[in-house]
C-alpha cells in the first residue's frame, strides 16, 4: 500500500531565484523556504491513495509521490545541517524523527489491535499480530515481500497494517540518508570541494543503481520488487536530487503553469491508466514520481491560472496537515469495514463512511500527538527526551502484541493436550466403519483456525519446498536410514498436503520419504501456466526431476493423478487428467519405478477457517463441484502404463454434495484446498491400507 511523507515540515531548498540573481547558490546562505504547493500535493496523493483504495480497489501511485517527496525534503534539511554546521548530528536526526513519526503510528497500531479483536474473525488475529510487530519495528515490507513469493501465504486476507510497508521504506531511509551525505560531505572537506556537488554526485549514484536493479527485478519478480527498498530507493533519490537542482533551474512562469497543470494531471491519471501494483516500480514509477518533480519545479507561479493556486487552498493544507495520520487510518479502517459487510468492495454510501470515519480519526490522532507531545518538548526536545517519548509510545503496543500473542500460544498447548487421544479429534477416521459408531465428544475445533495456517506439513519450515521462482530441484529424506521402501513424493502443493499421512505410514513401516515438491508444480512434461505467464521454472524444475528420481531410482513415486481447479488460470476447469501425466508416468515405467498417484482433492470458493471462526462448523459445508468432477475421470482413462496405481480417498471427504469443512472435530483445509497436516495424518490408515492392497508391499 502507499503512504504519505513521513515528516509534516514543508520547508525545502530555496526555489528558483529571481532573474537578477546569480543562477550559482550561495551554500552559506541556502535556506529551506516554504512551499504551499508541497502541501497541496502532499494532500492531493494522500487523497487518491484513499479513494483509489476505498472505491477502486487499485493503487494509485501516491506513495512514489510520497517517497519523491520524503527524498526531496530529508535531503534539503541534510545538506543545510551540513552547510551550517559542517557535520552532520545523526543521532538528533534520528531521535528527532522518532519522536516526530512514534506516536501517531503507535495510536494507529494500539487501534489496530484492538480492532483486530473486536472486528476480525480470530482465524486472521495471529497474522495482524505478527504485523503489527513489523509494522512498528520498520520492516513490514520486507515481511510483505517474503509472503508475496511464499506460493502458501498468497492466499492471506489483507492485514489492516500492510500498508505500513511504505513507512517501513521510509525508515530504512532515514538510518541510510545521514550516513550518505555526511560521507560524501566528508569526502568533499577533504578535498575542498562543494558538499553540494558531492551529494549529487552520491546521489546520482545511487539513483542509476537503484533503478537499473528496480527495473531488472520488476521484470524478475515484480510481488517481491513492490517491497523491495533497494527497488524504491531511486524514487526518494530522485527527490534529494531535486532538491539539489533546484536552485538552479530557471523556468519562465508560462512554462511553469504548464508544468503545474500537467504534473496534477499526469499524477491523476497514472492510477487509471496503470494498473501499478502489478507494473510498478521499475520505470513506470517515472510516471507518478516525474509527475511530482512538474509540479515542484512549477513552485508558485503567480498566475491566477496557475496550478498552484489549487494547492494552495486551505482545504487542501489541512488535508495536508494531518495526510500522515489520514493515510494511517484509512487502510484499517477499510479492512474492518470489508470484515464486518462480509463485502469484497464498500458501497459508494460504505466508502464515504469509510473515508468519513478516517478523516475524524486522522484529525483526532494529529491534534492528540501534537498537543501531547508538543507539550512534552515546547521547552526542551533533547534527543533523549525524543527517544524516550518514542519509545513510551512505541512499547506499550509492542507488549500488548506479544501478551497477546503469548496467550494465543498457551490456548493452542491447551488444545494439543486433547489431541493426543485420538477419540477426541478421530478426524477422517470417524468416516470408516471401525470410527462410525466411536462417540464424538464435543470439542473445540482444532487446530484452532487461528493458527491453521501454521498447521502444514514439515516440509514447508524445514525449507524443503521449491518456490515458484527458482527451478532448483530440492530433495529431503525423512524416515528409516536403511528403508524397506523408499517412495518419491513429487509434484505441486496438492501433492504436497499428502506428506503428513505418507511420513507416519513411513514410521510404522520402516519406510523412506523424499520429498520432492515445488509450488503450482505439477508433475508433467507439457507446457504450464502460473499467475497467467507461461510457467518456466516449472518445466526446468520438472526436467531436473525426472533427472533426480534416474539416480535415487526409489520404489515408487507418489504424485496427483488429476488436478482440480475452480478457474482457468492453469489452462483447464474442473477436474481433469492433466496432460504430459501418462507421458510423465510411461517415462518412469521406463526406469523401473512405480506409480501411486492419487486424486486430486476439492477446491471451494471460501476460507475454511475465517468460516469456521466467523460462522461455526456446521455452517461452512463445501461442494464438490465445480472443481472436482461428478465421476472420477481416472475411470475412463485411457493408456495407463501398467506401473500405475490410482488411489483415491475422497470417499473421506465428501459425502454426496457435501464436503465439510471439518470432520471429527478436526479442520481439514487450512485454506481454501489444502490439508491440514492433522487432518492428513488421520487419513495415514486408509492411505496406508489403500496403498498396500494396491502394491503387496
Amino acid at each position: 500500500m502507499q503512504s504519505p511523507s513521513s515528516t509534516s515540515s514543508t520547508s525545502s531548498e530555496t526555489g528558483p531565484a529571481r532573474p537578477s540573481e546569480s543562477p550559482r547558490p550561495v551554500p552559506s546562505a541556502a535556506q529551506g523556504g516554504y512551499r504551499p504547493e508541497i502541501q497541496g500535493l502532499r494532500a492531493v496523493a494522500v487523497l487518491l491513495v484513499a479513494v483509489y483504495h476505498i472505491w477502486l480497489g487499485r493503487v494509485s501511485g501516491g506513495v512514489d509521490v510520497f517517497l519523491l517527496l520524503t527524498g526531496f525534503l530529508i535531503t534539503g534539511s541534510l545538506v543545510r545541517m551540513v552547510e551550517r554546521r559542517g557535520r552532520i548530528d545523526v543521532v538528533a536526526f534520528w531521535t528527532k524523527l522518532v519522536r516526530r513519526l512514534t506516536p501517531a503510528a503507535a495510536v494507529v497500531l494500539g487501534g489496530v489491535l484492538v480492532a483486530t479483536f473486536l472486528f476480525l474473525p480470530p482465524d486472521r488475529w495471529r497474522a495482524a499480530i505478527a504485523e503489527v510487530v513489523a509494522a512498528g519495528l520498520y520492516y513490514e515490507n520486507w515481511k510483505l515481500a517474503l509472503d508475496a513469493v511464499d506460493y502458501l501465504a498468497q492466499s492471506n486476507s489483507a492485514s489492516p497494517v500492510q500498508h505500513f510497508w511504505s513507512l517501513a521504506i521510509q525508515g530504512q531511509f532515514y538510518l541510510l540518508w545521514p550516513l550518505v551525505i555526511g560521507v560524501a560531505a566528508f569526502v568533499a572537506a577533504r578535498a575542498g570541494r562543494s558538499p553540494r556537488l558531492a551529494v549529487g554526485i552520491a546521489l546520482s549514484l545511487v539513483f542509476v543503481v537503484s533503478l537499473g536493479y528496480s527495473v531488472v527485478s520488476t521484470e524478475l519478480n515484480q510481488r517481491w520488487a513492490y517491497f523491495d527498498t533497494g527497488a524504491r530507493l531511486w524514487e526518494l533519490a530522485l527527490g534529494g536530487l531535486l532538491a539539489l537542482a533546484l536552485p538552479y533551474l530557471r523556468v519562465p512562469a508560462w512554462l511553469r503553469v504548464i508544468f503545474g497543470w500537467a504534473g496534477l494531471a499526469l499524477l491523476l491519471s497514472c492510477g487509471l491508466l496503470l494498473q501499478v501494483s502489478t507494473m510498478f516500480p521499475g520505470y513506470i514509477a517515472l510516471w507518478p514520481t516525474g509527475a511530482a518533480v512538474l509540479v515542484i519545479v512549477a513552485g508558485t507561479t503567480g498566475s491566477r491560472v496557475g496550478a498552484d493556486q489549487l494547492l494552495r487552498l486551505r482545504p487542501l493544507h489541512y488535508v495536508g496537515d494531518i495526510s500522515y495520520a489520514l493515510y494511517l487510518w484509512h487502510w484499517p479502517v477499510l479492512v474492518c469495514y470489508l470484515a464486518v459487510t462480509g463485502r469484497t468492495t464498500p458501497s459508494l454510501t460504505g466508502g464515504a463512511a469509510v473515508l468519513a470515519l478516517s478523516f475524524a480519526l486522522a484529525a483526532a490522532t494529529t491534534w492528540l500527538v501534537d498537543a501531547g507531545v508538543g507539550r512534552l518538548v515546547r521547552d526542551r526536545a533533547t534527543p533523549l527526551r525524543s527517544l524516550a517519548i518514542g519509545l513510551a509510545c512505541l512499547l506499550p503496543v509492542l507488549a500488548g502484541a506479544g501478551g497477546w500473542s503469548w496467550r494465543l500460544a498457551e490456548e493452542q498447548r491447551e488444545r494439543e493436550a486433547f489431541v493426543a487421544d485420538v477419540g477426541n479429534y478421530p478426524g477422517a477416521q470417524i468416516l470408516t466403519d471401525a470410527g462410525a459408531d466411536a462417540p464424538l465428544r464435543d470439542l473445540p475445533v482444532y487446530p484452532d483456525p487461528a493458527t491453521a495456517a501454521d498447521d502444514v506439513p514439515a516440509t514447508y519450515p524445514d525449507g524443503c519446498n521449491q518456490g515458484t521462482q527458482s527451478a532448483e530441484v530440492l530433495t529431503c529424506a525423512y524416515g528409516a536410514d536403511d528403508p524397506e521402501r523408499t517412495i518419491a513424493l513429487v509434484g505441486g502443493s496438492h501433492a504436497a498436503h499428502w506428506f503428513p499421512a505418507l511420513e507416519r505410514i513411513a514410521d510404522d513401516n520402516d519406510w523412506r520419504i523424499v520429498n520432492i515438491i515445488k509450488g503450482a508444480c505439477l508433475f508433467t512434461p507439457a507446457e504450464q501456466r502460473y499467475r497467467g505467464e507461461v510457467y518456466t521454472t516449472c518445466h526446468e524444475w520438472n526436467d531436473g526431476v525426472m533427472a533426480e528420481l534416474a539416480e535415487l531410482r526409489p520404489d515408487a513415486v507418489f504424485t496427483t493423478a488429476t488436478s482440480t481447479s475452480i478457474d482457468t488460470d492453469a489452462g483447464f476447469g474442473g477436474e481433469v487428467v492433466v496432460d504430459g501425466y501418462l507421458e510423465r508416468w510411461a517415462e518412469l515405467d521406463r526406469l523401473g519405478i512405480d506409480v501411486l498417484a492419487i486424486r486430486d482433492t476439492p477446491r471451494f470458493d471460501f476460507q475454511a477457517p475465517e468460516c469456521v471462526a466467523t460462522r461455526g462448523p456446521d455452517e461452512c459445508v463445501g461442494s464438490p463441484a465445480p472443481s472436482m468432477a461428478e465421476t472420477s475421470p481416472l475411470e475412463s482413462v485411457r493408456g495407463v502404463p501398467e506401473n500405475v496405481t490410482f488411489l483415491d480417498l475422497s470417499r473421506y471427504l465428501c459425502t454426496g454434495d457435501r464436503c465439510p469443512v471439518v470432520i471429527g472435530n478436526v479442520l481439514v483445509y487450512w485454506d481454501n484446498a489444502h490439508f491440514t497436516a492433522t487432518f492428513a495424518r488421520t487419513l495415514a490408515p486408509m492411505l496406508e491400507r489403500d496403498i498396500q492392497q494396491a502394491t503387496g508391499w
